[in-house]
């Protein structure tokens, strides 16, 4: 059986942050992972603005209420549950990610915490562990599971690098360059395509 792994945010969801900076009119909250590869330079910056704005987390979690699947994504999303087991692995956190799994139909979601004062004040950021989208495609091979990864960002690429097959899904051109050995797709029909060559790879080699 191959496992499917799937970033959330811009796979198959909207960017949260980019909602929450045109919701707050904040415009430096739309910087991403898909613009920024240190993770913790990143947080530490959005951690800073909210600060700086005194946006609360109720604040931010009214946008998320509003968000919905991107076009398309809860269909591929079942697509791949009946022919795959899926695991979401995200750099988002399960404070912000619930109204989303439930739009979703609770897939698997592994993700991180965050610290938030009585206030509703983010005061901090705890990840599970340093890398764990990486980590948890290594742990999945380790236990012979043969792993498809598929994200968009900087910070999807170890995954991408540890899985048996990864794939790129809607990525900037800045990431498309600096990883040129994994397919590109634009749509979910491609994407599924992609995921159905990898296993056919798989299952050629053995896997």
């Amino acid at each position: 059986m191959v496992v499917v792994c799937l970033d959330l945010e811009g796979v198959l969801v909207p960017e949260v942050w980019i909602n929450v900076a045109e919701r707050t009119g904040i415009p430096e909250l739309r910087r991403t992972t898909r613009d920024e590869p240190d993770y913790d330079k990143l947080m530490r910056f959005r951690l800073d603005l909210l600060d700086r704005h005194n946006l609360r987390l109720p604040q931010i979690t009214e946008v998320i209420d509003g968000l919905e699947p991107l076009d398309g994504a809860l269909e591929f999303l079942d697509w791949l549950r009946e022919r795959f087991q899926v695991v979401i692995l995200s750099d988002t956190y399960y404070d912000f990610a619930r109204p989303l799994m439930r739009k979703l139909r609770y897939p698997t979601l592994f993700c991180h915490n965050l610290v938030v004062a009585p206030d509703g004040r983010i005061e901090d950021y705890r990840l599970r562990m340093r890398d764990q989208k990486q980590a948890s495609v290594i742990a999945l091979r380790a236990v012979h599971f043969p792993v498809i990864a598929a994200g968009d960002s900087y910070n999807d690429t170890t995954m991408l690098a540890a899985a048996d097959e990864g794939i790129l899904f809607r990525p900037p051109d800045t990431v498309v360059a600096e990883f040129p050995q994994y397919p590109v797709t634009r749509s979910y029909d491609e994407l599924r395509a992609a995921v159905l060559a990898a296993q056919g790879r798989l299952e050629g080699a053995g896997r």
